[in-house]
């Protein structure tokens, strides 16, 4: 939190220069239903780190959660710095109505472009933590038995309601024959042969969301599971084959415990699949060559990209976790959330005196001036326009 030392150069030897954190004022933050305490409480503390003070909306999605953080923050926090706001859409509109000078939200697109078009009434800056359209190639060089671990457990955690999950896999027809075994060996391994009475595997978080990810069940062919039953909001861990881009299982994030298998021939037919597509929150390759999962890295484009491994980067406060283009705009976790909600202000203090030093830089100019100016300024010289 303490000033920030910067460098001067030959015309501010004698002038202190440094950067200071201010919060930005108040702090508007919109939480989502998914991992309903830990993306309220990381951005939350960050911006009360920050020196801000905050009004947050927790998703009335996840009720229980909602309740309870409504109960319990005020015992533990002073609550002329924050307050909790509980209610659903038709609430955090009219809060989108008001002026903040900040506003985090975390959630779909759709709804990221109505806070963006109500902050910009206002100018208000924003953090859009967004989801996306996962890709994950896997070359056919791949160990299919460690893939599918890997693949599986990141897919289904949290009922794959997870924004960094990986969304579709992209493989050869080869590897995809490969693969599938593998996926129910890890399925039964993971889940039981029963996956409904295992206590690893959760549940879809309400009915809307439950009828919309049956619906994708139909997209392409079924290879693993797909059963599912309305009354324990139950879809087993399901992997489809047949997928065609077109089928609505492609053109919306999944959010569900869904994973369709798109073949492709080679890695620069899959890096023209993703780069047609909007950039991603999350992309991943697996392959034993590393040019591979280079050559995925150098030519996408995405929030953050995982080789050979899925989102354990997100458990490093040492990186920035954001997203880019339709996935989000700005970045936290640890310092970095404490970062984004502080205007990092440029100051330079300069002496009263020593006015006779300073005349230099006043007209009239002459070619001496003007070649002492640009010496002294060095590199940096460009800035004075």
């Amino acid at each position: 939190m303490k000033d920030e030392p910067r460098s001067t150069n030959l015309f501010t030897k004698l002038d202190s220069v440094f950067i200071r954190k201010e919060p930005f004022g108040l702090v508007l933050i919109i939480a989502p239903w998914n991992y309903p305490v830990n993306l309220t409480l990381v951005p939350l503390v960050g911006a009360l780190a920050a020196g801000n003070c905050v009004v947050l909306k927790p998703s009335e999605i996840s009720q229980g959660t909602e309740k309870v953080l409504a109960e319990v923050l005020p015992q533990y926090l002073d609550q002329s710095c924050f307050a909790v706001v509980l209610g659903g859409p038709q609430e955090t509109g009219q809060l989108l109505e008001h002026k903040f000078d900040y506003i985090f939200f975390t959630g779909s697109p759709r709804v990221g472009k109505i806070v963006m078009t109500a902050a910009a009434k206002h100018l208000t800056p924003v953090t859009l933590e967004l989801g996306g359209k996962n890709p994950c190639y896997v070359d056919d060089n791949c160990d299919p038995q460690t893939v599918a671990n890997r693949v599986a457990w990141f897919r289904y955690f949290n009922a794959g309601q997870t924004c960094v999950a990986p969304d579709y896999v992209l493989c050869s027809p080869e590897m995809q024959e490969r693969l599938l075994p593998a996926l129910q060996s890890t399925i039964t391994r993971f889940y039981g042969d029963d996956p409904q009475s295992s206590p690893n595997l959760g549940r879809i978080i309400n009915q809307k969301q439950f009828q919309r990810l049956r619906a994708l069940l139909g997209c392409g062919r079924v290879a693993i599971g797909g059963q599912s039953d309305e009354s324990d909001r139950y879809i087993a861990p399901t992997v489809l084959v047949d997928v065609q881009e077109t089928e609505p299982v492609m053109q919306e994030e999944i959010f569900g415990p869904i994973l369709p298998i798109v073949n492709v021939r080679s890695v620069d037919e899959a890096i023209e699949f993703i780069n047609r597509r909007e950039k991603p929150l999350a992309l991943y390759a697996f392959s034993n060559s590393s040019q591979v999962v280079n050559q995925m890295l150098e030519r996408t484009s995405s929030g953050s990209f995982g080789g050979n491994e899925g989102f354990t980067y997100t458990t490093l406060l040492s990186v920035p976790f954001g997203g880019v283009g339709h996935s989000g705009m700005g970045q936290y976790h640890g310092k970095f959330t404490f970062d984004t909600f502080s205007h990092h202000r440029t100051c330079l203090l300069a002496p009263s005196g020593l006015e006779k030093l300073k005349e230099i830089r006043y007209p009239p100019y002459t070619d001496w001036n003007q070649q002492l100016l640009s010496w002294g300024m060095g590199s940096q010289s460009c800035t004075l326009l």
